[in-house]
C-alpha cells in the first residue's frame, strides 16, 4: 500500500514538473519574443492578434478575442493600438455598423512576416536536439491534454 502511495505521489509530482515546464517554456519563448519585437514598437499579444486577422478575415473583436484567448476588451486595446500604429485598418460590417471588421494593411502583412522570422529563430532553438517523433510525441500527449480541459 505504501508503495502505491508513494508511486503516485511520483506521478503527481512529474505531471506537476510538467505542467511547470510547458508555463516556463511559453513564458522564456513569448519573453524572447517580445524582446526582439520591441524596437519594432509591438508586443507578442499584438503579433498574435494580426495572425488571427490574416488567418480570420473578415473576423471582428469578439472573434478575434477567442482567436487570442484573450478577452474581448483585451482585443478592443489590442486593435486600438494595432490600428494607431497604421498595421490595421477597420471598416463597419456591411450588416451590422456596430461591428468594425480588421484587415491588415500592407505594413502590418510586413511586421506579421518580420515576426514570423523572429518566431522561427526562437522555436528553431526551443526544438533543437529534439528529433521530429518526439514532438509528433509531445503535440499528440498535449493534444490528449488539453482535450481533457475543454468542455
Amino acid at each position: 500500500m505504501n508503495g502505491r502511495a508513494n508511486n503516485g505521489k511520483e506521478k503527481q509530482s512529474e505531471r506537476r514538473r510538467a505542467a511547470k515546464m510547458m508555463k516556463r517554456i511559453i513564458v522564456h519563448f513569448r519573453g524572447q519574443m517580445d524582446e526582439k519585437l520591441r524596437p519594432g514598437g509591438v508586443t507578442t499579444a499584438q503579433l498574435a492578434v494580426l495572425k488571427a486577422v490574416q488567418d480570420e478575415p473578415g473576423a471582428f473583436g469578439a472573434q478575434l478575442a477567442r482567436a487570442c484567448h484573450v478577452t474581448p476588451q483585451s482585443a478592443q486595446a489590442l486593435l486600438k493600438s494595432l490600428e494607431e500604429g497604421g498595421w490595421i485598418i477597420r471598416t463597419k460590417d456591411t450588416v451590422n455598423d456596430r461591428i468594425l471588421i480588421a484587415k491588415l494593411t500592407p505594413s502590418g502583412v510586413k511586421l506579421l512576416e518580420t515576426g514570423e522570422k523572429l518566431a522561427q529563430v526562437i522555436e528553431k532553438k526551443l526544438w533543437e536536439g529534439i528529433p521530429d517523433s518526439a514532438v509528433a510525441a509531445l503535440n499528440k500527449t498535449l493534444a490528449q491534454c488539453l482535450a481533457n480541459l475543454e468542455i
